[in-house]
């Protein structure tokens, strides 16, 4: 198999990142223009006068920076290792897809529970991800 193919996933998670980044200034930008906001509600990072509409991107970008590092890792050592196979790339876009939801599920409608559910998988199925590496 082609070793190269685990890049796939790692490229959609990151534009994932990047499309959540891209949401918190336009976020702001549309709650300063409506005075849900001003300058000094982000003087020391995002004060409880900010609405959830413009902080939930910020939590989600920060989502996206955290376990999924542990992501990013093990591609690279299934990558290093010459471990990548169709076992390996189903369980890696498994995960990107939980992610896609949970973020999906957060910047929209945003109920705890419906989002709840694909932050969990997605963790057990990235606990899966680095057994797999170590059990082969």
């Amino acid at each position: 198999m082609t070793q190269s193919l685990i890049f796939a996933p790692m490229g959609v998670l990151a534009l994932l990142t990047f499309v959540v980044l891209g949401q918190i200034p336009l976020r702001r930008f549309r709650a300063g223009a409506a005075g849900q906001i001003v300058s000094d509600d982000f003087k020391f990072g995002e004060s409880a006068a900010v609405p959830g509409h413009v902080s939930i991107p910020n939590r989600n970008y920060m989502n996206l920076l955290e376990l999924p590092m542990l992501f990013y890792v093990g591609s690279l050592m299934f990558f290093v290792a010459g471990k990548v196979d169709a076992v390996v790339l189903g369980v890696a876009w498994a995960y990107v897809a939980l992610r896609v939801i949970h973020s999906a599920i957060h910047l929209t409608y945003n109920t705890v529970m419906h989002r709840l559910i694909p932050f969990a998988v997605s963790n057990l199925v990235l606990m899966a991800y680095w057994a797999l590496f170590f059990l082969r």
